[in-house]
């Protein structure tokens, strides 16, 4: 592995990890550079778990430390979304790439139009929500959510924030943190999966996970020191940039291959 490797690894973990602590989508980042360097896109995806497991461990940590993680909520919500990754890691689905990832951009837009329109309800909590009891239609949400996320990941972070914003009344960033913990709860059965289908390049995904180690401390340190509305405009920034890559005004491999 040479030095430029080496950096550009490096350098596409921080932001991935920022972004994906904040928000959600990264992964298009670390897929693109992954592949870029020379993997085929089947064990990019796999590779790219090892660091997902990294910066959300660190995430989890920063934002226990921080006090604004519910363990409990976070668990109960991570049981059906568990169950759903392993069916997603497992299950072969044949999916128009093309069709899926315009319908991922669509859906991004529309939590875009929530973010912005009327926010206090949807960004600064809802007790009532809150305190109800996880029902049967929020664990079959989050079974769905885990199937996604087992099978192709990128993006899962906007459908956990709607989620968990939306049906389970936090606030941003206390639902980044839920959102995190869900994430490193479910990780490790996904990619036991990809490591016993050879899918894991380990050198890459170590380095890689350096960087998405720094990305994710920060991210989760600015949410709670700058508050939902930090955490709101850096989703809108990042959801308008993915989309405009999902609906192909752009392409990161395009920007990685130039530089």
């Amino acid at each position: 592995m040479t030095w430029i490797e080496i950096t550009a690894l490096i350098v596409s973990g921080i932001l991935v990890g920022f972004i994906n602590t904040l928000a959600g989508g990264g992964s298009i980042v670390s897929l693109s550079i992954l592949m870029f360097l020379g993997l085929p896109a089947n064990i990019a995806n796999g590779t790219n778990r090892i660091a997902i497991l990294g910066q959300t461990l660190t995430g989890v940590a920063s934002f226990k430390q921080q006090k604004v993680l519910d363990f409990r909520k976070g668990i109960i919500l991570a049981i059906p979304a568990i169950i759903g990754s392993l069916v997603g890691a497992w299950i072969a689905v044949d999916i128009n790439e093309e069709v899926f990832e315009i319908a991922v951009a669509v859906i991004m837009l529309f939590m875009l139009f929530f973010i912005l329109y009327k926010p206090d309800k949807l960004l600064y909590g809802r007790k009532e929500l809150i305190e109800k009891k996880t029902g049967f239609t929020q664990i079959l949400i989050f079974f769905l959510i885990g199937v996604y996320g087992g099978f192709i990941h990128v993006g899962v972070g906007y459908f956990l924030l709607a989620g968990i914003v939306i049906g389970a009344g936090y606030d941003l960033v206390k639902a980044n943190a839920i959102k995190v913990l869900i994430v490193l709860l479910y990780t490790p059965f996904t990619l036991i999966i990809f490591i016993l289908d050879k899918q894991v390049n380990w050198k890459y995904g170590l380095v890689l996970t350096i960087g998405t180690f720094i990305g994710a401390f920060v991210a989760s340190r600015l949410a709670v020191s700058k508050g939902v509305n930090f955490v709101r405009w850096v989703i809108v920034i990042v959801i308008l940039l993915t989309s405009a890559h999902l609906f192909g005004i752009f392409d990161i491999k395009d920007i990685f291959s130039s530089l």
